[in-house]
């Protein structure tokens, strides 16, 4: 029988410790849901600057990884949409960030391509627009394609609803969002889940994100490690 590789429970403190400036993220959500509130807070205490934050949008000045665009901890980010965070388009403005912005369904296969080995994709979205500025564009069956890179990261703070011990990871909703593919494109990957669970509490058919994919788990709050039976 193959060994159980129980993964490390640990505070959103120690979690992020190991994110030093210049590291690059990605970080779940989409609006309100899904963000790991937990991790990005411990991050903006930390006060770790120079990041490059990939991640669907920027949420708002005061509201999760927001708070890493307001308080001038990122130098790049690279999102599709930035609109309700008016500290992006300030910075950008003020020269004091570097803004990519990219099409949702490119972001996303960008993001799984860096998870799943690919050296990039085709995609006629963005064709004849600005968007194939500083691309490649690829011509098959005479139909014009660019060239999209994939995307990876140092580390992932993803959010997720239950862990087991092995770190296998169940989702709530659209809290699923960009988080699942998140957890294959990063050298770290740390979950903040509701609650820690015995091996075996999680049917297998429930499991989104295996727990290969996951190094640390933080309980949502720092709460105290909690299973279910």
């Amino acid at each position: 029988m193959p060994t159980k590789v129980i993964k490390p429970v640990t505070s959103a403190k120690e979690a992020v410790s190991g994110i030093k400036d210049g590291s690059s993220i990605m970080v779940g959500g989409f609006n309100y849901g899904g963000i790991p509130y937990t991790l990005i807070d411990a991050l903006v205490e930390k006060g770790v600057k120079g990041l490059t934050l990939i991640s669907n949008d920027t949420a708002y000045e005061d509201v999760g990884h927001g708070k890493l665009i307001s308080g001038g901890q990122a130098k790049k980010v690279i999102a599709s949409h930035v609109g309700l965070n008016k500290a992006t388009s300030r910075l950008y403005n003020e020269d004091k960030l570097e803004l990519e912005l990219v099409p949702q369904g490119t972001l996303v296969e960008r993001i799984r391509a860096g998870g799943f080995g690919l050296g990039g994709f085709l995609t006629p979205t963005g064709v004849g627009t600005v968007a194939e500025e500083g691309h490649q564009v690829v011509e098959v069956g005479g139909k014009k394609f660019i060239l999209e890179l994939p995307l990876k990261a140092d580390f992932a703070l993803i959010r997720a609803h239950y862990a087991d011990r092995m770190g296998n990871l169940t989702y709530f909703g659209t809290n699923r969002n960009f988080n699942p593919i998140m957890a294959t494109a990063a050298d770290v990957v740390v979950a903040e889940v509701d609650a820690v669970v015995d091996v075996g509490c999680i049917d297998p058919n429930d499991v989104v994100t295996p727990g290969i994919f996951v190094d640390i788990l933080v309980v949502k709050g720092d709460s105290y490690y909690a299973a279910r039976t």
